[in-house]
């Protein structure tokens, strides 16, 4: 059963997508109860196609030419074909947050520590989450159960139940 927010439906799949990718960035958000609902199962179908395809690497030796002329062996990881398409269908589910800099962090230092990375959100999910949670279902034999809600109380105004969603450790 979807729940309809008071929302038309791009408006709530923005909001969902929104919600979504904030709850990933930051690993907890404050909203309301039914969103929080919402927002639990959207991630855990993200996070279960991560879960399922992040291992899925093809290694490829290539030969280039450095500065005086020699040959080069590099060996490239590229991702396979199940993690593409999970890569791919993980992009059209989240809105890609950019990194920030952080308070003291040079510029040079910010782009230095940026440099590689074109799609930050995407590679924690497959860096970070997918990892601890595979081994997390390996440990406990269950998949599934990445967020955890809390009810906070009524909200100043409207008496919205207010509620935390966050991913469990």
């Amino acid at each position: 059963m979807e729940r309809k927010l008071g929302l038309n439906a791009t408006q709530r799949l923005a909001l969902i997508k929104n919600q979504a990718s904030a709850l990933l960035w930051h690993g907890k958000i404050e909203t309301t109860e039914a969103r929080a609902k919402e927002i639990a199962s959207y991630v855990s179908k993200i996070i279960t196609l991560a879960v399922n395809t992040y291992t899925d690497t093809v290694e490829e030796e290539v030969v280039t030419k450095d500065a005086k002329g020699k040959d080069v062996k590099k060996t490239l990881v590229k991702d396979g074909l199940k993690k593409l398409n999970a890569r791919r269908k993980i992009m059209a589910l989240v809105n890609d947050l950019q990194e920030v800099k952080g308070f003291k962090e040079t510029k040079a230092d910010f782009k230095k520590r940026t440099a590689d990375i074109k799609y930050p959100l995407i590679e924690k999910i497959f860096d970070e989450y997918a990892p601890k949670y595979a081994a997390r279902k390996e440990e406990k034999g269950q998949g599934g159960g990445y967020t955890r809600i809390y009810k906070l109380g009524l909200r100043r105004g409207d008496a919205a139940q207010k509620a935390l969603i966050e991913l469990v450790d």
